[in-house]
């Protein structure tokens, strides 16, 4: 599957078509899909082992997918923060490849209004999120976990329902460098959101990952400012040690699987619209043909990155601490096909929309010396994201 232009420029200026299905954007590839031929909501807990029984039932839905004519069948959904909980994962009954330049080069040039917010509440409120973030650095300061990821909602009121196509273009337009995704979901509405964070992208035996760690709010009406926001970001113990945790845990996990693994010592800056990240270009190739691009999302699925460092003992913090169930926030979005090609990004900077509620999601990574109010802002300029979407900035 090459990515070409498949769209004539009218049918991609059709955003209400677009937004009937699967929706991804990516520099890489990118699809929109038409149809559901079947639905699996199984929990991915053993998708990272080849011959479990998550990739067993899909080579099986594959196959049958072929019999009824479906050339080159590709899963596509979300799979939630907690492995355990169902997934939101389909076969279409077809979809096309994209330029996303194409895509972008057909949005408005007045982009259509969203309704007028009613109401907006901070999930937890200043108060509560701050003592979440204290209580966890005097764990983590008690020797366990190393790290923990802890994150909060906002959750909106429009006069009227939200028309999610009006609203990925609005995402597209305001970030237009990063993954864009609108997911359907089962019970009505879409997960809408645009992910600077690439998990797991994979072509043929080659697989690549980038992982963020560590943030810093930029200074857009000030270049000589917001270069000095990234050299301090570049040079904090804090943030450095923070992406560090992520990384090693990201190699002791690939390494088994790989028969080369590239994960530079040192991170790179990149940026967002609106935040500076620590990122790290990690490359790599597959020692067994028969991993596809699921297996190996699922195997690094959550990262340190999302939930911590370690894994159990930060989640059963997330849980102690949330006062709410993360469910497809903080999870992972994209798509495999059957040839085991695939991309899937991180599920952060997003929101899903159902009628007149929208409910956005950030959270922030806790490390021992942490400070609670430059966590709040942190996750506040995280928001900012969807929230300028919504002209609430």
């Amino acid at each position: 599957m090459v990515e070409t232009s498949t769209f004539e420029n009218a049918w991609l200026k059709d955003f209400s078509a677009l937004c009937r299905g699967f929706l991804f954007t990516s520099p890489w590839r990118s699809l929109v899909t038409q149809g559901c031929y079947t639905t699996i909501a199984t929990p991915v807990q053993d998708a990272a082992l080849l011959q479990g029984d998550f990739q067993q039932q899909l080579r099986q839905h594959f196959a049958a997918a072929k019999k009824q004519g479906i050339a080159n069948p590709i899963l596509v959904g979300a799979i939630p923060f907690d492995v355990s909980q169902p997934a939101a994962l389909f076969i279409p009954e077809s979809h096309r490849t994209f330029n996303r330049a194409d895509l972008q080069s057909a949005l408005p040039s007045s982009l259509s209004e969203l309704p007028q917010v009613r109401r907006r509440t901070a999930v937890p409120d200043h108060a509560v999120f701050t003592r979440m973030v204290a209580d966890a650095v005097a764990t983590i300061q008690g020797g366990d976990p190393d790290k923990v990821v802890l994150s909060r909602l906002m959750d909106i009121v429009t006069e009227h329902p939200v028309d999610t196509a009006a609203l990925i273009q609005r995402v597209i337009a305001q970030n237009p460098n990063s993954y864009h995704f609108h997911v359907p979901l089962a019970e009505g509405g879409a997960l809408v959101g645009a992910s600077p964070e690439l998990m797991l992208r994979k072509q043929g035996r080659d697989f690549s990952s980038c992982p963020l760690a560590g943030s810093a709010r930029r200074h857009p009406d000030s270049a000589s400012e917001d270069r000095a926001a990234g050299n301090t970001l570049m040079h904090s113990g804090k943030d450095r040690h923070e992406h560090q945790l992520v990384t090693d845990a990201m190699r002791a996990t690939l390494q088994p699987r790989s028969r080369l693994l590239s994960v530079p010592t040192v991170p790179s800056l990149i940026t967002t619209a609106t935040l500076w990240h620590l990122a790290t270009q990690i490359d790599g190739e597959v020692q067994d043909e028969r991993e596809n691009a699921l297996s190996l999302a699922c195997l690094l699925h959550p990262t340190p990155a999302l939930s911590g460092f370690p894994h159990a003992r930060a989640q059963q913090l997330i849980q102690q601490l949330e006062p709410f169930d993360r469910q497809l926030f903080g999870g992972i979005v994209g798509w495999c096909d059957s040839e085991g090609n695939g991309e899937w990004v991180v599920t952060i900077r997003c929101g899903t929309v159902h009628g007149a509620r929208v409910r956005l999601f950030a959270g922030a990574g806790i490390v021992a010396d942490s400070q609670p109010e430059s966590e709040w802002r942190e996750t506040g300029v995280k928001l900012d994201t969807m929230l300028r979407a919504f002209g609430l900035q």
